[in-house]
């Protein structure tokens, strides 16, 4: 089970996270590109840590929201969608090939993560931008290998994998090391008391994932879940702490 983490989320003045301290333990970074975090320079630096520590470089686009972070919903249609979806990827994609390095795989931010587990019609946009830009990379160079979409592993995972392969896209299936899920396989809204959890619950639920293949609820139902990669948030101060304990947990 991989470590991800997402990354470059500073922006002019305004700094967030801790990259450096956080890149030379996961095995991918899901990099901002613009729209709720990151600007050119630090999407530039956070490219080449990630090239440094031989960090997979995933596009972490979201609504266009860098007022609210990308935690608000945005009304927008299917076509909206796939432009702002296809803009971030280019914008990250063409620096890192600047950098001679590559863009792997793809996974929305925020509110526009949340509503593509929500929506069919949001991950058929989601999954028509990234097969229509899988086609022109095809198109314009035999060495990079298609974009595949990270979203949340549920107990849907089976259904939305099929989704994808009628795009020709891998699912790439994570869960999250330091949030809190409810009865029904889902993240705990933020908004919601005890949705974030400690170091100590963080850890026990990285070694829970790994171990059993399965997380216990905010109410204590155990949920099996099939799972490609862990995320663990570089916002959050006691998760970065345990970062260090828990790729030793999940190697």
């Amino acid at each position: 089970m991989k470590l991800n983490c997402d990354l470059g989320e500073s922006f002019g003045s305004w700094s967030m996270g801790a990259d450096n301290q956080v890149m030379p333990f996961i095995d991918q970074a899901n990099i901002a590109c613009g729209f709720h975090a990151g600007d050119p320079l630090t999407m530039q630096n956070t490219l080449q840590l990630a090239k440094q520590h031989n960090v997979s470089i995933g596009a972490h686009p979201s609504y266009p929201d860098l007022v609210g972070f990308g935690r608000r919903s945005m009304q927008c249609s299917s076509e909206e969608i796939i432009a702002l979806i296809t803009y971030q990827i280019a914008a990250i994609d063409g620096m890192a090939k600047s950098l001679q390095t590559d863009v792997e795989y793809v996974k929305p931010h925020g509110a526009l993560y949340n509503d593509m587990m929500k929506k069919t019609e949001i991950r058929n946009a989601i999954l028509t931008a990234i097969s229509r830009y899988n086609i022109s990379r095809r198109a314009s160079t035999t060495n990079s290998k298609p974009l595949k979409l990270m979203l949340l592993a549920t107990t849907d995972i089976d259904q939305h994998r099929e989704q994808a392969k009628k795009y020709h896209i891998e699912i790439l299936a994570e869960a999250f090391a330091d949030r809190c899920y409810d009865d029904n396989g889902k993240l705990l809204s933020r908004d919601k008391k005890d949705a974030i959890h400690s170091k100590e619950q963080t850890l026990a639920q990285a070694k829970q994932l790994k171990e059993l293949g399965c997380v216990t609820s905010i109410n204590g139902k155990v949920i099996k879940l099939s799972v490609d990669s862990l995320c663990v948030h570089g916002d959050n101060i006691e998760s970065i702490e345990a970062i260090a304990e828990i790729k030793a947990i999940t190697y």
